[in-house]
């Protein structure tokens, strides 16, 4: 008769237990998403250059932090400007969007192109044609 109350006391207490800790917990549906914490897709690129000239030709090699391991870097330099005071190598950098499954963790990803140009000249970067900042080692 003894263990009887006890567990029916036990049966009891955990009920008011059970009922409070569904009571209490707040559910999803009850909480505003503040839209202003959420990620964007955009953002300011930011590139880092290594720039070696041996022979007449620039051996640019670089890296910038992409959304994942799977996204896919390329990259191309040209001459832009006249043969003058304002010629200068753009190096355009191509970041496709990976379309499989990857950890969204960013990552730093690694490129390299070549050009034939004289020695001295400025470089600048373009990441998918929006200009980047550029740091050049």
């Amino acid at each position: 008769m003894n263990h009887t109350r006890l567990w029916v006391a036990a049966t009891i207490i955990a009920i008011f237990l059970i009922i409070g800790f569904v009571l209490s917990v707040p559910h999803t549906r009850d909480i505003e998403v503040d839209q202003t914490l959420l990620p964007t897709e955009t953002y300011a690129p930011s590139v880092s250059l290594h720039d070696v000239f041996k022979k007449g030709t620039h051996t640019i090699s670089g890296s910038i932090e992409v959304p994942n391991a799977c996204t896919i870097v390329s990259a191309t330099a040209v001459l832009t400007g006249e043969v003058s005071s304002t010629e200068r190598i753009l190096v355009n950098i191509s970041v496709e969007k990976d379309v499989g499954v990857c950890l969204q963790l960013p990552t730093s990803k690694g490129f390299s192109t070549t050009i034939v140009a004289s020695g001295g000249l400025p470089i600048s970067a373009t990441v998918n044609g929006e200009t980047a900042t550029t740091t050049v080692i």
